[in-house]
């Protein structure tokens, strides 16, 4: 449940700071800047932490070899629905929605993905400190 949660978390918060509606940061920051430039500041930090957050997190945990194997995975079940005719992908919006779920699938095994290792192999993860 954990693992899920992770990942749930990754998509809302990469579908808050974008997607392709109007209820987003990104459109609203856009459209009210002059009006409410404190609170767009306040509130893009915050994003911008959440963001890193899980973004040092996989980098650290799968590194960018790990992150660029998920995208392949991703892109060639996309292939595969693709050429099965169960997906078109000439829609633009449906494009960033699969965009935002395989960067939230990146971000949800980085995050978990130390619990995954252990769960799996039964080892445990520990990191070493200069002493």
């Amino acid at each position: 449940m954990g693992i899920l949660l992770r990942w749930l978390g990754a998509f809302v918060l990469l579908a808050v700071i974008f997607n392709p509606t109007d209820w987003n940061y990104v459109r609203w920051a856009q459209v009210a800047w002059g009006s409410q430039t404190p609170l767009i500041v306040f509130l893009g930090l915050i994003l911008a932490v959440l963001a890193m957050v899980y973004l040092v997190a996989t980098m650290r945990s799968i590194g960018l070899l790990g992150a660029i194997i998920i995208a392949a995975i991703f892109a060639a079940g996309l292939w595969v629905l693709m050429d099965w005719g169960f997906l078109g992908l000439a829609n633009p919006a449906l494009n960033t929605w699969l965009a935002i779920l395989a960067l939230s699938l990146i971000l949800g095994v980085g995050m978990s993905w130390s619990i995954l290792r252990q769960r799996l192999s039964g080892q445990q993860t520990t990191d070493e400190v200069d002493g």
